[in-house]
């Protein structure tokens, strides 16, 4: 790939072509002199004709107003067309495509057309000056056509430049929000699988400490839920890690990105043993469901299930040990209504986990990706509410298959 030189702001080799186009103009205006009428002022007006047309293409409205007064004085004292008006032909062009705006052109041209015809008028010869007129605006004419001609190619380069930076330029806001969608996705899958396992393993552990003296057979039997609790976040932070080296298996059924593969992701159908979990750490969970369950999506399948598991992981850190939580399903023809209260009154943990502040936020996120709602605070009864309103669509059993 070859870079032009720069000089006064521009490439080297435009520079160097309007300095050859003006050395020919004013090599016209000079080989001449003798032979010419106007002696050497006619030279002289040839000499700033040229170096007038060293500025056509930056200023090409300016040019060919100051080559056309010059082209005037010439035609007013009467020296006729010489060699050196080529440059008139050459601020024509220049105007015509570099100006701007096209109505400098079209002023140009018509200005050109009044100076053929007083050239014309001003030819010597046997043939009338209507056949001069003739030949001299066909030669016009067509500077004037070829130079309008490349100036719509030149725009409609332009135009296809900026489209494509413009393109350029989405193309990277996309790719920005992209990566910043899969982290906020990726962290509240991190969160989803984690933060629940990890709540009930510091509830076991803090269990074992106070009963491994006055009861072993407790302690015992609390070591085992943290082991199998840890072995089941393993597991699960395993499935995480391998589907983002797989990108193409993060998109479900229904388009919406999901950590866990289309076999192994969580399912209402695991609700049961979700719930014994949490009863084996120490929970008091009751399950009511009302209306007529339906099948749904296994995205929005997804969402309901960590809509509970983040539900009944928060009682469990907030509400403490011993704590009652209702879970309630609420199914209808339009929506399904997710609904957790516990009554706050669980033992407080010695240390309580820490919280980082995203599961709300994460289940909102879930839910507002199907047009839900998701309310959640405290009750009069000191305990926690949390209920989530998800639509169901249309026709849930007859979900297409990806493209």
């Amino acid at each position: 790939m070859t870079v032009d030189r720069m000089i006064f702001g521009r490439p080297l080799r435009s520079v160097a072509f309007d300095v050859a186009v003006s050395g020919l103009v004013a090599l016209l205006a000079v080989a001449w002199i003798s032979g010419e009428p106007g002696g050497w002022i006619a030279t002289l007006v040839g000499v700033v004709m040229a170096a007038v047309l060293l500025f056509r293409r930056t200023h090409p409205s300016a040019v060919a107003a100051a080559v056309a007064a010059l082209a005037l004085v010439q035609v007013a004292v009467g020296w006729g067309p010489l060699a050196y008006d080529i440059g008139v032909l050459i601020a024509l062009y220049s105007v015509a495509k570099y100006a701007n705006r096209l109505r400098y052109g079209i002023g140009a041209g018509l200005v050109a057309a009044v100076g053929v015809v007083l050239a014309a008028l001003q030819v010597r010869g046997p043939a009338p000056w209507w056949s001069s007129a003739l030949w001299l605006g066909s030669v016009t004419g067509a500077v004037w056509l070829v130079g309008l001609n490349v100036r719509t190619r030149r725009l409609y380069v332009l135009s296809l430049e900026e489209r494509a930076a413009t393109l350029e330029r989405e193309r990277e806001a996309e790719a920005r929000a992209a990566v910043a969608e899969e982290r906020t996705r990726i962290a509240r899958e991190l969160h989803d699988v984690v933060a629940h396992t990890m709540a009930v393993m510091i509830v076991q552990a803090d269990g074992v400490r106070f009963t491994i003296d006055r009861n072993p057979a407790i302690a015992q039997e609390a070591a085992k839920v943290v082991g199998d609790t840890g072995r089941q976040a393993l597991e699960e932070m395993r499935r995480l890690v391998g589907v983002l080296r797989e990108p193409a298996d993060a998109a479900g059924p229904d388009g919406v990105l999901s950590a866990e593969p289309a076999h192994r992701r969580p399912a209402l159908v695991g609700l049961p043993d979700l719930l014994d979990h949490f009863r084996a750490a120490g929970l008091a969970v009751t399950c009511a469901t009302s209306g007529e369950p339906t099948v749904l999506p296994p995205g929005l399948e997804l969402t309901v299930y960590r809509v509970v598991q983040e539900s009944l992981t928060n009682t469990l850190k907030h509400a403490g040990v011993g704590a009652s939580i209702e879970l309630v399903f609420d199914w209808s023809p339009a929506a399904v209504v997710v609904r957790a209260v516990d009554d706050g009154r669980g033992r407080s943990l010695v240390r309580p986990a820490p919280s980082g502040g995203h599961g709300l936020v994460g289940m909102r996120e879930r839910v507002g990706v199907y047009d839900g709602s998701l309310t959640a605070g405290p009750t009069s009864a000191g305990g926690w509410r949390v209920e989530a309103r998800l639509p169901l669509p249309s026709a849930p059993d007859t979900e297409e298959a990806p493209p």
